[in-house]
């Protein structure tokens, strides 16, 4: 069986959960955005990685190619008073913490850079992995007569230029950017993720399997995996935080205690 799963950003715990859900030597596609925002994005590669699973190039693991290129180059006497960049505000910051390379002043909440050259060469390593992943995967599979593409970003509409050199910062961009859904006369059938939605969006010449696992407090926080041949989906819910389950607990007694 064949699972498309949506964007994990550094959500380990989650990932593991839901694989366990999954029929034994499944094929795992990821749909990119393996980093960022969430606390393990090192543990997300790295599992990735070790199994093999194959994956697309999303937006954020772009911004940490861009970012951490300039990081290793000037490690360790890196600035980040000179560096703030979109990156580190959008989730950033939490996957260079995984990687033990900095830490977060306690006063002031200043970065602060951390001397640690195994775990330097650990963040070389899946930044080479991370140039290697491709911005789309054409499958052998077809859904309503039309090839099954796995991308990041909807790509349906520019799929005739994916092979037009004069075309490819167009194509790139919407690989890794665009927030339209397909136009339904397109030429593929398009599974991506990029538009964050409550649950997979079973569209008749499109897949989005987004549901947003990290944002747990914009009332999201699902992990979902499509099927191709079952034409279904698994989904989890991200783990509940001590605090969130103290308030359940307590809403629970208190229901009780007015009945």
């Amino acid at each position: 069986m064949t699972y498309i799963i949506g964007d994990v950003h550094g959500e380990y715990k989650s990932l593991l959960a839901l694989v366990k859900k999954l029929p034994l030597k499944s094929k795992l596609i990821f749909v990119g955005d393996l980093v960022d925002r969430g606390k393990q994005s090192k543990e997300v590669i790295a599992f990735i990685r070790k199994n093999k699973y194959a994956c697309v190039l999303g937006n954020h693991d772009q911004m940490m190619l861009e970012y951490c290129k300039n990081f290793i180059e000037k490690y360790p006497s890196f600035s980040f008073r000179d560096s703030i960049s979109l990156w580190l505000k959008n989730g950033g910051k939490e996957t260079l913490l995984s990687y033990g390379l900095i830490r977060i002043d306690k006063c002031d909440g200043k970065i602060l850079l951390l001397e640690n050259e195994k775990n330097l060469q650990l963040l070389k390593e899946d930044i080479g992995w991370l140039e290697s992943l491709p911005l789309y995967l054409e499958l052998e599979l077809k859904k309503e007569h039309k090839t099954i593409v796995i991308s990041h970003a909807p790509i349906a509409d520019v799929w005739m230029f994916r092979n037009d050199a004069k075309k490819q910062k167009i194509f790139k961009e919407y690989a890794l950017w665009n927030r339209n859904n397909p136009k339904e006369n397109s030429d593929i059938f398009n599974i991506f993720r990029h538009n964050v939605i409550k649950k997979v969006d079973l569209g008749k010449h499109y897949i989005n399997v987004d549901t947003g696992c990290h944002y747990v407090k914009d009332g999201y926080g699902i992990l979902s995996a499509y099927c191709i041949e079952k034409m279904k989906y698994v989904k989890l819910n991200k783990y509940l935080n001590m605090q969130q389950l103290s308030i359940i607990i307590l809403k629970k007694y208190y229901c009780k205690s007015v009945v």
